[in-house]
């Protein structure tokens, strides 16, 4: 399953108001931008990957995972009308997707940006024996 490709930023001064009014953490692999926007019909993110990451293959391979990250935990984000910018820093191509994960979860827990686990709906439980 893909990101929609509504949800994609694309113009150049949405990435540059999300990065000079918004708010930022750096991590280890990541730097993870955010600006709420009421005006927004839905989430819009960015991935921007410089050459300084590494070669064309690695790139890919970050924003791919980055996305599915996305996708993955999308549904945890607090307020979903915002723009949100994630940089790869060097050296994370060579960091695992876990590792990858885990720095990105951080980095957006800090900006407040993930629910509270005690607010999230239980998992449904699966009976332990079936009728």
């Amino acid at each position: 399953m893909r990101l929609p490709r509504k949800h994609s930023m694309t113009n150049r001064a949405q990435f540059q108001r999300a990065r000079n009014d918004g708010r930022a953490k750096a991590g280890r692999f990541v730097v993870l931008s955010t600006l709420e926007d009421p005006s927004l019909p839905h989430l819009m993110v960015a991935v921007i990957t410089t050459r300084r990451v590494g070669k064309a293959h690695d790139r890919n391979l970050l924003r791919r995972r980055i996305r599915a990250m996305i996708q993955r935990h999308g549904h945890l984000l607090t307020d979903p009308l915002r723009f949100l910018v994630t940089i790869p820093r060097p050296g994370s191509a060579t960091a695992s997707f876990a590792e990858l994960e885990a720095d990105w979860l951080k980095q957006a827990s800090r900006l407040g940006l993930l629910k509270r686990p005690d607010a999230l709906p239980a998992p449904p439980v699966a009976p332990l024996i079936n009728p």
